[in-house]
């Protein structure tokens, strides 16, 4: 079994006239990746290895994720070739994972993310939000050999604060 926890990055501020890779996150990002980061403790397996892209959105989102899930920094391994919004792209970077890695932790960037999530999930998803997380599970002992898995979890930062305001 193969479990995948695909994060798109926070929201980014495009205040300052910057490349794209250099965008830090934006006030809201900053607050909503704390928010969900804090609500998925449950739901992540036990062990896993953690990459991110390089971009400076998708490092901060991560970098949040991992204060509030107890990751060290030092194992969050960055990857160039998640800098990416062609979902073949991030098929190809998920399939080379090591085998003896049952479960991937990985932060990255739209379009890639919804459209990898439609294609290999079974719950059909219009949009991966900032600061979303889906959980996938994938029947399979190689990840080059994904093939369709389940969607085990979604969490989003509409979700959290609409269960907020209705509770309060």
């Amino acid at each position: 079994m193969k479990n995948l926890v695909i994060i798109r990055h926070s929201k980014s501020s495009w205040e300052a006239p910057l490349n794209d890779k250099d965008r830090p996150l934006s006030p809201r990002g900053i607050q909503d990746a704390h928010l969900v980061s804090t609500k998925i403790i449950d739901y992540l397996p036990d062990t896993y290895i953690v990459w991110s892209s390089t971009a400076k959105r998708a490092l901060e989102t991560a970098t949040i994720f991992s204060h509030h899930l107890h990751i060290p920094l030092e194992t969050l391994i960055l990857r160039d070739d998640l800098y990416t919004f062609d979902e073949k792209a991030l098929e190809k970077v998920i399939k080379s994972c090591p085998n003896h890695y049952e479960n991937l932790i990985l932060f990255g960037h739209n379009d890639a993310i919804t459209n990898f999530v439609n294609k290999f999930g079974d719950l059909f998803i219009e949009n991966v939000p900032t600061s979303g997380v889906v959980s996938l599970a994938f029947d399979t002992d190689d990840w080059n050999d994904l093939k369709k898995g389940r969607t085990i979890k979604t969490v989003f930062p509409s979700h959290i604060k609409h269960e907020q305001h209705a509770s309060s």
